[in-house]
């Protein structure tokens, strides 16, 4: 066994034993790297990759390939979704150096951390070629080794504010702007298969959230159209686990046909909440029983006895990709019998295949309903027959070779979770979902939360790594969600105490944005700043967003000042390049209009929120409580005569107050 036999990543823990003398990011290996004048290598993936396990079969587990790197390199793995900030530095550099990135990231360091070479997945033969041609320069070029690193980590140091020539001010907000976001955004639709017009496709959650809001505001109807396009395409193409529920993390065509069959949590987590909102707005069912199933997969599969949830689901099983969810026509005969010949021409399954190698994968281009009337085999028992296939289909599939499961427990990605479990419940009105949120709140409260200080990682009872940015974000957003659903001030309480943590700890006043690591965390060659959003909303972002929250319902009006500054530094990107901006895009329309806030007070209020929730108003914020309240919102509102009152505020000003949600609704429009 190498040094990674005592971490506690899934990732790291499958390298631990490779014959190459691997050690975990830290101390040890770079004080080896300096002492012994070696040149380093950082080879950086996660457990679900695809590319990274090829690699290591192929490179790390050869005892010929492994002796050329232990003899000419200390190697440093790294697991991407353990050390973001790692990986973020590492991945700027092959970007700076011309290379695409992706995963395996491997990248060339001098001893003293700063990169001079990186590449992604190389086969063996090239691989050995490369690390002696990179101990050649090393001991040969040296010079030009040294410069051509100071000058990658001298560029890796430049602030956002000086590389994208960002201007630090305060945003005016305008519809027009709004308007020219989103024409910007128009022209990458992909207007046949929904999307933008690239492969492969990943599901991008913000955009859809931004044009959501986007239609709230200007009734824009070729917006919504757009939304319901994606959604429904992504819904029903082979992107979706139509057996076990659930999205995978891309897919590999433009027509969400076959995935990358990973699946991930925060995909999942931030699809459930984009779900409700268009939900909550069109009423589809396809968009509720898409919820609903992928839910029971995460709480069955995904999550832990203690109530986090775990990390993901590895593409591979038996070393094929994809094979856990795959069939041959042969096995879906014998499967599904007198239902076969409907079922395969519902699905376009084939003796040979509609993938290849003879393989089958499900997917559709029209609700199964809609399908199966104009393939003239509808019924009048269709519904209950095609659910019944499909748990065929799920009892056989289980009998099969897992993929492997990654069980760490992120705290950002479960606070991205926490959100949505709280957007599913106020769509769906599910106390069971409510309850789940609640345990996870609990989970993340007890296990990742100490004296205010939040941990990144937990496996096994143990957390470690000091929360990024992401962490604070994600979990304080999760917290205000939480709060909106219960009006347990607990949990508003938290998530202001986190988000006092991160003004602290993370901010920078010269441009109003955030650093990703604590001032506190170990020192790498540059403090990056996150903020392009991308499958992921930017950390800074998701804090945006958080703070405008709180700010609203604690009338913390230092935050809301602190998010009008972020917006402004943001609106050249906002304007230029929108697609890496569309969570940015998302909040900057809540400002173009005030906020709604939502105060309910009375004995009723519960009831009263959950019928008011299940409606499509994005851009607003509820408290309530049914006793005396000090929150600001609260003050003044004692409930009288034991009756239930909802008051409609703006820029806390408020209405008279109203008895029903109808007179609410009213009120807002």
């Amino acid at each position: 066994m190498n040094q990674l036999a005592t971490e506690t990543s899934p990732y790291l823990l499958q390298h631990a034993h490779n014959p190459v003398e691997w050690y975990p990011w830290g101390e040890a290996a770079l004080e080896k790297a300096k002492s012994q004048d070696k040149p380093i290598l950082v080879s950086i993936g996660y457990s679900a990759c695809h590319w990274c396990h090829v690699m290591e079969r192929e490179c790390f587990e050869d005892p010929g390939v492994a002796a050329v790197m232990n003899e000419h390199l200390v190697c440093i793995k790294v697991d991407r979704e353990e050390r973001p900030d790692v990986d973020a530095i590492y991945m700027d550099a092959v970007h700076l150096m011309g290379v695409r990135g992706g995963w395996p990231l491997n990248v060339f360091l001098m001893p003293d951390a700063k990169p001079f070479y990186g590449v992604t997945y190389l086969p063996p033969q090239n691989w050995v070629q490369l690390v002696r041609s990179i101990q050649n320069a090393f001991t040969n070029h040296r010079a030009e080794l040294t410069a051509s690193a100071e000058s990658f980590a001298h560029s890796l140091q430049t602030g956002e504010i000086e590389k994208y020539g960002l201007s630090p001010e305060r945003s005016a907000y305008s519809e027009d702007f709004l308007d020219r976001m989103f024409e910007g955004l128009k022209r990458q639709f992909d207007t046949v298969n929904g999307g933008t017009n690239r492969a492969p496709k990943f599901p991008m959650p913000s955009i859809y959230k931004f044009l959501l809001r986007y239609f709230d505001t200007t009734q824009n109807p070729e917006a919504l159209a757009q939304v319901e396009l994606t959604l429904n395409r992504m819904a029903l193409g082979g992107i979706y686990d139509h057996v076990g529920g659930g999205w995978a993390r891309y897919s590999v065509d433009g027509e969400w046909f076959i995935p990358h069959f990973e699946k991930m949590l925060y995909d999942n987590a931030q699809l459930i909440s984009l779900y409700s909102e268009a939900y909550s707005l069109t009423k589809n069912p396809l968009y509720s029983d898409r919820i609903r199933h992928t839910l029971l997969w995460l709480t069955s599969e995904m999550q832990s006895p203690e109530g986090g949830f775990y990390s993901a689901l590895d593409a591979d099983s038996e070393g094929v990709e994809g094979k856990y969810y795959l069939w041959t026509a042969e096995e879906l005969r014998e499967v599904l019998g007198d239902d076969h010949a409907w079922f395969a021409k519902l699905y376009d399954l084939s003796e040979n295949g509609n993938w290849e190698h003879g393989l089958n994968h499900l997917h559709l281009t029209q609700d199964a309903n809609i399908a199966a009337r104009l393939k003239g085999i509808f019924t009048e028992n269709f519904e209950k027959d095609y659910a019944a296939v499909l748990q065929k289909l799920a009892i056989r599939r289980s009998e099969r070779v897992r993929p492997g499961l990654d069980d760490k427990i992120l705290a950002s990605w479960n606070g991205l979770l926490l959100k949505g479990l709280t957007d599913a419940y106020r769509a769906l009105g599910d106390e069971a979902i409510r309850d789940t949120a609640l345990y996870l709140g609990e989970f993340l409260r007890d296990k990742f939360i100490e004296e205010g200080t939040l941990w990144h990682s937990y496996k096994e009872g143990k957390r470690k790594i000091n929360g990024f940015l992401e962490d604070y974000a994600a979990v304080s957003d999760g917290l205000l969600g939480l709060y909106q659903i219960t009006f347990d001030e607990t949990w508003l309480r938290l998530a202001e105490n986190l988000l006092d943590q991160t003004i602290e700890n993370f901010y920078d006043p010269s441009d109003g944005l955030f650093f990703f690591t604590d001032a506190k965390a170990e020192a790498l060659i540059a403090r990056k700043k996150e903020i392009f959003d991308n499958v992921i909303p930017s950390s800074n972002s998701l804090l945006a967003q958080a703070l405008y929250q709180a700010g609203l319902l604690l009338d913390r009006t230092d935050f809301i000042d602190m998010v009008d500054k972020m917006l402004g530094t943001l609106d050249k990107i906002l304007e230029s390049d929108i697609q890496v901006a569309t969570n940015w895009a998302a909040l900057y329309s809540q400002r173009v209009n005030p906020t709604a806030e939502v105060v309910i007070t009375g004995p009723e209020g519960e009831a009263i929120r959950k019928d008011f929730d299940r409606y499509f108003v994005p851009n607003k914020i509820v408290a309530g409580s049914a006793e005396t309240s000090n929150l600001p919102l609260l003050e003044g509102r004692t409930p009288l005569d034991m009756q239930t009152f909802i008051y409609i505020c703006f820029n806390k000003t408020c209405q008279l107050p109203v008895k029903t949600v109808e007179e609410a609704l009213a009120l807002l429009s």
